[in-house]
């Protein structure tokens, strides 16, 4: 029925292929923890132009809550929860069904029309919202946002009040002209 894949927690599936007609592949889900959530994230050419949707399976049956999240150029994403240990380790475990739809035409002058489209899909384990792969970059700017507000208070008093006395003296000459 659908073309079955393994998809590894945190190993993302580099230059994937699916037939753009009715294209449909099912990603089972591997190392998935108990009471932890997840983002499935598909992202492909926006040179294409395809309708690309998301959607979890539970048991080989489709899952009620559909993605409902809004739209991003090239990109979906599908967040969920695996609940228990018992849905994780099932035979039938949870899976995505990955599903394109041609959308528009290519709009470059002499090309012809594509059959597959190529895409890259992840599956990443979330703390707070955020996939792990992401928090050195959240540690990075509230490190920069903290030096921001040391540095200055670290600075000697006569720097600020210098800066501070150029302000006045060119507010007083923007008055006098």
């Amino acid at each position: 029925m659908f073309d079955v894949k393994a998809l590894y927690v945190g190993k993302e599936l580099w230059r994937e292929t699916l037939p753009l007609q009715s294209g449909s592949r099912v990603y089972k889900l591997q190392g998935l923890k108990s009471n932890s959530w997840y983002e499935v994230k598909i992202s492909y050419p926006a040179s294409i132009p395809a309708r690309v949707s998301l959607q979890l399976l539970k048991n080989h049956e489709m899952e009620l809550k559909l993605n409902q999240m809004r739209r991003l150029l090239n990109t979906e994403k599908l967040i969920f929860k695996a609940e228990s240990l018992k849905e994780v380790n099932n035979k039938a475990g949870l899976n995505v069904l990955v599903t394109l739809e041609p959308e528009g035409i290519v709009a470059i002058p002499n090309s012809r029309e594509r059959y597959f489209i190529i895409y890259n899909i992840v599956c990443e384990e979330q703390l707070m919202g955020i996939p792990y792969s992401s928090w050195s970059v959240v540690l990075l700017v509230a490190l920069c946002l903290v030096v921001s507000f040391i540095v200055p208070r670290s600075l000697p008093s006569s720097l600020l009040t210098k800066d501070q006395g150029l302000r006045s003296s060119h507010r007083s000459h923007g008055k006098d002209s």
